[in-house]
């Protein structure tokens, strides 16, 4: 009987520090909580401030691989369907087993926008969800929820994709922002991020806040603090289109094979179209819109985007292209009112960065 006990003892300590190695092993966002090998579902409980409190969506899906983790986020415009479907079907695509690290999914940060179909901003507080980063403890709904995505995800992820598409009045074609830092290392995996997800018109975007405490946007937080992160947009008009949705979808998984967080090889797009500047048309007052581009076409310096009459159906207005450029998204309703975005343009580089 004595020479068991040893056996016995062994054994216990063994399947005690083996399940502490697991227990330590788990990674909790929110209220979801996975271990390895595991996918979570569960919520970032934003408290009640000056307005009421919100749940968002939050999935953690821990490899059965340890590696680096990556955040995925959509819906801080809560009508731009393509990108919020897109994480949903990424959700239940992406089998643990087969991830190297840890992926963070969010794909609905703007619940009341989605809900009430509200376009562009919170209807809560009326602000984007997407520009007041890194958010505020005792703000608003939307300064709050954009402070716990900062201390939950952001400052715990690895790498950051954000994603976005054309709102419910935006005609927009599929493109992708890359933001140079200056910092090489961190360049060079943001730049391999957005080349492997394959989408062929790169934005790249030089202008971009550098104070940690005003970073205004999700992925340009991430920057600031050393992660590499990549913007990308697809669908148009709050559709939802299987060719868009591909887009994300496959575009995703071939980012976490450069990563190194999915088995198998990325297919990197070769030649994009990268953008060196980006021009803005506004409407100076309200009125109906008739456009005369499509989103993708290319426009000459000058030519005539569209007309806008008032309500008795006079021509009050024909807004030109400031510059040549390709049309990445254009008005795709008739309603208009001052400060409205006509059409953005996008002015091609003569090299690639």
């Amino acid at each position: 009987m004595h020479s068991i006990r040893p056996t016995f003892s062994f054994i216990f300590l063994a399947l005690f520090f083996s399940l502490a190695a697991n227990a330590q092993s788990s990674f909790t966002v929110g209220t979801a909580s996975a271990a390895p090998g595991q996918k979570a579902t569960g919520y970032l409980e934003v408290p009640a401030g000056v307005d009421p409190a919100t749940s968002i969506p939050v999935v953690v899906i821990n490899g059965a691989k340890p590696g680096k983790t990556i955040a995925l986020v959509s819906g801080a415009h809560g009508t731009e369907y393509t990108s919020i479907i897109a994480i949903e079907k990424l959700i239940t695509t992406l089998d643990p087993s087969q991830v190297t690290g840890i992926v963070i999914l969010v794909p609905l940060v703007n619940i009341s926008s989605f809900e009430q179909k509200v376009p562009h901003v919170n209807p809560i507080d009326n602000k984007s969800m997407n520009r007041f980063y890194p958010g505020k403890a005792e703000g608003t709904q939307t300064e709050r929820a954009s402070f716990l995505i900062t201390k939950q995800i952001i400052d715990r992820c690895d790498y950051l994709i954000d994603y976005h598409g054309g709102d419910l009045d935006e005609s927009l074609r599929p493109y992708a922002y890359w933001g140079p830092t200056g910092h090489d290392e961190q360049d060079r995996i943001s730049k391999q991020m957005v080349l492997a997800f394959g989408l062929d018109h790169i934005i790249i975007w030089r202008e971009r806040p550098t104070d940690p405490a005003a970073t205004r946007y999700l992925d340009n937080t991430a920057s600031v603090r050393g992660k590499p992160s990549i913007v990308v947009e697809a669908g148009h008009a709050g559709t939802v289109d299987s060719d868009d949705l591909a887009l994300l979808v496959n575009g995703t998984l071939s980012t976490m094979r450069a990563l190194k967080m999915l088995p198998g090889d990325p297919r990197p797009i070769e030649n994009p179209v990268w953008i060196e500047k980006l021009e803005d048309v506004i409407s100076e007052g309200p009125g109906i819109w008739y456009p005369l581009v499509k989103r993708g076409t290319y426009v000459s310096a000058g030519m005539k985007l569209g007309t806008i009459t008032d309500y008795f159906g006079k021509v009050i207005a024909e807004p030109r292209a400031p510059v040549s450029a390709v049309v990445l998204h254009v008005n795709a309703v008739p309603s208009l009112k001052k400060g409205d975005n006509i059409a953005d343009l996008g002015v091609v580089a003569a090299h690639a960065p």
